[in-house]
């Protein structure tokens, strides 16, 4: 007995050495692929994410034309590099130039400031001190720029820090749609092998509702917030293009990004109004009908929002917004994706957990009631 007691201990010792050896060479090369994976996790995470979000339309686009996944993808891809690629050069050259233009004038110190007009004198509040601080700027304005001169450098410094990051992202946004492109022309595998990897994570059950439901939410997020901050960008632009305000590319653009991050357009769009009735270049009926306009274009991401954000998936809105917020606030414009996928397949996991307990209490209540019922029908 005692040698068996011996055989079967040296038999466990060597079987969980041989586990505790595989599980470590799983975690050795678990970490090893995540390091070699990580300088290039953001850049895969967007290409995925715009794969999803464009793949029915790179669909329809096939269609339209006639040519295969792989033709199509690469059409695609250039149609929006081209797109998105001219506009930003062309925005980067007007950008350099203006700041080389301005660096020489102030360097020359060929930079003039004009006398504040008397009625600014007459704004409630801080009318009178803008109008002296303006005022001195006018009169002696070499000495004024000197003044100033450390704060010019730190904002021209946080200028470039954000010129810089800009350029970054943006070239990352393209080398993630290029790489979207690869992704939609191998995109029926690409999805068959996700749904394998989900099903085996989960089951075979549980495996092509995770897979609907985060394709669904990465399409709602991209139609209810990126959607919907371009559409009210476009109408605030015409808007601003038709009312006569100056730099209205710029200020639809700023539209676009603060409805991406979710706060109100009209935040732009007031003051917009107030300088148009400020100027005084128009009648007061245009002005009217802009007031009217701006503000109904201002509000149109409150009506538009719920129709589009959450649109086809089988989760309620606000758990899309709150994971869509959330996600924004912890990892930036991808956390939007990341974060509504994330809290919607957890809400989803948790609901039918619940359903789950509930149908096995509605199992166990019945059961006593049919016994009840055969054993009447017996008596």
């Amino acid at each position: 007995m005692q040698s068996d007691n011996t055989t079967f201990r040296k038999l466990l010792s060597k079987d969980l050495m041989d586990l505790m050896i595989r599980l470590g060479l799983v975690a050795f090369v678990v970490v090893l692929c995540v390091r070699i994976f990580a300088p290039f996790a953001g850049l895969m995470t967007w290409a995925l994410i715009l794969a999803v979000a464009l793949y029915p339309l790179h669909q329809r686009f096939a269609k339209s034309i006639g040519v295969g996944q792989g033709r199509a993808a690469t059409l695609f891809v250039v149609a929006g590099l081209l797109l998105i690629g001219t506009p930003t050069v062309m925005l980067g050259n007007s950008f350099a130039s203006h700041i080389q233009d301005a660096y020489a004038a102030l360097d020359g110190q060929a930079i003039s400031i004009d006398r504040p007009d008397p009625a600014v004198a007459d704004w409630p509040l801080v009318g009178k001190k803008i109008y002296s601080a303006w005022s001195a700027a006018a009169e002696n304005t070499p000495e004024f720029l000197r003044e100033i001169e450390p704060q010019i450098k730190s904002w021209s410094a946080k200028l470039l820090a954000l010129a810089a990051t800009t350029a970054g992202g943006l070239f990352m946004f393209l080398g993630s749609l290029i790489i979207a492109g690869i992704m939609m022309a191998y995109g029926a595998a690409g999805s068959r092998s996700m749904l394998q990897i989900l099903s085996r994570l989960t089951s075979p059950q549980k495996g092509p509702q995770l897979h609907a439901l985060s394709t669904a939410t990465i399409r709602s997020v991209a139609t209810g917030v990126i959607g919907v901050a371009f559409i009210q960008a476009l109408l605030l632009g015409i808007g601003f293009i038709l009312a006569g305000i100056p730099a209205a590319g710029v200020l639809a653009f700023v539209v676009m990004l603060i409805g991406i991050m979710q706060l109100p357009a009209l935040l732009i769009s007031l003051p917009a109004i107030g300088y148009l009735w400020w100027s005084g270049d128009a009648s007061t009926l245009s002005n009217v009908v802009f007031t009217v306009y701006l503000i109904i274009a201002g509000f149109a991401d409150n009506v538009l929002k719920p129709l589009l954000l959450g649109r086809g998936v089988d989760v309620p809105m606000p758990v899309i917004l709150i994971g869509a917020l959330g996600g924004m606030v912890s990892a930036g414009i991808i956390g939007l994706f990341v974060g509504a996928v994330v809290l919607a397949v957890g809400y989803q996991l948790f609901m039918d957990w619940v359903a789950e307990e509930e149908q096995e209490v509605t199992a166990e209540g019945t059961e006593p009631e049919a016994a009840a019922q055969v054993s009447t029908a017996g008596e």
